[in-house]
């Protein structure tokens, strides 16, 4: 994985682009968030004191999520994690919804998620743009 967070150094990234060093500690506190609560939904979904339906956008948001990285980093493919992220967005937003009828806990739980995925939406698609004629010549050589 070091070649990938070398390549991703040498991206041009906006002014607002935290340091690297910002990214463990966040994600850190972020998963033990959705670790308890996306997981009390699934014990209730599973125990059937929750609609199924209910626990669907948060296991799509964890399959998007969980994607993200191999799709930026593995593949190098800033499009399709641009993509992504707004997959990751759009099931965060409907799994909170969902979810605030039946356990609002969970829903004001998951806002600094919700904060972050703003942000990083933001971010992806700010360092796409800056660099899309990087990404568009990569895409090229890889096609060849």
């Amino acid at each position: 994985m070091n070649k990938a967070y070398t390549w991703y150094a040498t991206l041009r990234k906006p002014w607002f682009a935290p340091p690297a060093s910002v990214f463990g500690p966040v994600w850190t506190v972020l998963y033990v968030i959705i670790a308890v609560s996306y997981g009390y939904v699934a014990y209730q979904a599973i125990s059937g004191k929750l609609p199924l339906v209910v626990l669907l956008p948060f296991l799509l948001n964890l399959l998007f999520n969980i994607l993200y990285s191999p799709i930026q980093f593995g593949l190098r493919n800033l499009l399709l994690a641009t993509v992504d992220i707004f997959l990751v967005l759009a099931t965060l937003v409907v799994a909170l919804i969902g979810a605030y009828g039946y356990l609002p806990w969970v829903s004001l739980a998951n806002i600094p998620y919700l904060l972050w995925v703003c942000f990083a939406t933001l971010l992806q698609c700010t360092i796409t743009l800056m660099n899309r004629d990087k990404w568009r010549a990569e895409q090229q050589r890889k096609n060849s």
